[in-house]
C-alpha cells in the first residue's frame, strides 16, 4: 500500500507541473504575439506585431513635387513625410537634402533639425527647389539623409538612414519652324519648290522627324519626307517640289511630326496660300525676234548712240563750213591781187586818190586783164 500511494503522489506531482507550464505558456503567447487572439494587433492596423528591435528605422512614406514632371529651369516645392517605424523614440535628428547635379535648393537651407520623433510618429518637411538648366531629361534622383540618436537600455547610440527619391524632369519643347517660302512666280503645269527652315533650340534631341505637304489641286514629287533625328542646336531646311495643274489660289499645309526630348509625340502645322498663274505662251521659232531683242537694250544705250551721231554730224558740218570759208577767202584774195596791177588808174596827178576812179578800176580790172592776155601771146 505504501508503495502504491507513493506512486500516485508522484504522478499527481508530474501532472501539476505540466498544467502549470501550460498555463504559463497560455499567458505569455497572447502578450508577446498578439493582443486580439488572432496573431495580429488591431491597434496597429491589423499588421503582424514584431518584437521591438534595438535600432529604430526611419523611412519616407510619401513625397510630392507637383503634377506630371518638373521642367528645366523651373522652381518647385519638394514635400516629403518621414516616419519612425521603430519601437523606441529618436532624438537630435538632422535631415539633409541633396539635389545632386540636377537640382538645387531655391533659397534657404538644405539641412533641418528635429529634437525628437516618437516611435510610430511621422513629420513632413517642405523644401523649395529648382531644376538646373543642365539637368538631364527623365527621372532624376534626390538624396535625403537622416542622422539621429536613440537609447538602447542605458546606452545612447547614433544611426543614419539614406533614402533616394526620383523626380521626373522634362525639357521644354523648343523645336521651331520658319515660315514657308515660295518662289516669286508659280506657273500652272510647271514644277515649283516650297521650303521651310527648322531649328532645335532645346537642350535635348528630337527624334523621328517627319515632314509632309497637303493640299488639293497640287501634286508633290515626294509628299512625305523622313528627316530623322535633330540634335540640340542643329538646324536645316525642308523642301518640297510640287506642280499645280491650273491657275488659281490653293490652300496647302506643311506638317511636321516628331518626338520631343521627353519622348512625347508632337505635331506642328504651317498653312500656306499658293497663287498659281497661267503659263506664258510658247515662242514661235519662225517669229522675227529682232524688235524683241532691241526692246531688251537699255534706254541709256540709245541715248548715247544718238548723242554720238549728233556729235559726228556737227563735226562734219563745222569742217565743211570752215573749208568753204577758206575757199571763199582764198578766192577773194586772188581777186585783190589782180586789182593791185591797176591801182594807179584812179589816182590824180597830185597824188590824191580818186575814189571814183579806184572803184571803176576795181570793176574794170578783170576785163583789162582778160583783154591783155592775147597781146601777151603775140
Amino acid at each position: 500500500m505504501s508503495n502504491g500511494s507513493h506512486s500516485a503522489k508522484f504522478i499527481n506531482m508530474v501532472i501539476a507541473l505540466v498544467a502549470s507550464a501550460a498555463i504559463a505558456l497560455t499567458c505569455i503567447v497572447p502578450t508577446a504575439l498578439a493582443e486580439d487572439g488572432d496573431g495580429t494587433d488591431a491597434g496597429n492596423g491589423g499588421s503582424t506585431v514584431q518584437p521591438a528591435g534595438p535600432v529604430p528605422n526611419i523611412i519616407i512614406t510619401n513625397f510630392t513635387y507637383g503634377d506630371g514632371s518638373v521642367a528645366v529651369g523651373t522652381n518647385f516645392d519638394l514635400g516629403f513625410t518621414f516616419q519612425n517605424m521603430g519601437k523606441v523614440a529618436v532624438s537630435n535628428m538632422v535631415v539633409t537634402v541633396d539635389g545632386g547635379e540636377n537640382f538645387a535648393i531655391s533659397g534657404g537651407t538644405n539641412t533641418f533639425y528635429y529634437d525628437s520623433l516618437w516611435a510610430g510618429y511621422s513629420l513632413t518637411q517642405t523644401v523649395p527647389m529648382q531644376v538646373l538648366s543642365s539637368a538631364k531629361n527623365g527621372a532624376q534622383g534626390i538624396d535625403i539623409n537622416f542622422k539621429y540618436e536613440y537609447v538602447d537600455g542605458d546606452t545612447r547610440n547614433s544611426n543614419t538612414s539614406d533614402i533616394k527619391i526620383s523626380v521626373p524632369v522634362s525639357q521644354p519643347d523648343r523645336f521651331e519652324l520658319g515660315d514657308p517660302v515660295l518662289p516669286d512666280t508659280v506657273n500652272a503645269g510647271e514644277e515649283s519648290t516650297i521650303s521651310m527652315d527648322y531649328v532645335n533650340k532645346g537642350k535635348g534631341d528630337v527624334s523621328n522627324v517627319e515632314a509632309s505637304i497637303e493640299g488639293d489641286g497640287i501634286t508633290a514629287t515626294q509628299a512625305t519626307q523622313y528627316i530623322g533625328n535633330v540634335a540640340s542646336g542643329a538646324s536645316g531646311s525642308i523642301g518640297f517640289a510640287f506642280t499645280a495643274a491650273a491657275a488659281g489660289e490653293y490652300d496647302a499645309k506643311l506638317k511636321v511630326m516628331y518626338e520631343d526630348a521627353n519622348g512625347q509625340q508632337q505635331t506642328k502645322e504651317s498653312p500656306v496660300k499658293i497663287t498659281v498663274s497661267e503659263a506664258p505662251a510658247p515662242v514661235d521659232p519662225g517669229t522675227d525676234v529682232g524688235p524683241q531683242e532691241n526692246q531688251g537694250i537699255p534706254a541709256w544705250v540709245w541715248i548715247v548712240v544718238a548723242a554720238a551721231v549728233v556729235a559726228v554730224i556737227a563735226i562734219v558740218v563745222v569742217v565743211v563750213v570752215r573749208r568753204r570759208k577758206k575757199a571763199k577767202k582764198a578766192a577773194e584774195d586772188d581777186d585783190w591781187d589782180w586789182d593791185s596791177t591797176d591801182s594807179h588808174a584812179g589816182t590824180d596827178t597830185d597824188g590824191t586818190a580818186d575814189t571814183a576812179g579806184t572803184t571803176a578800176g576795181a570793176i574794170d580790172a578783170p576785163t583789162q586783164v582778160i583783154d591783155s592776155v592775147p597781146s601777151v601771146k603775140e
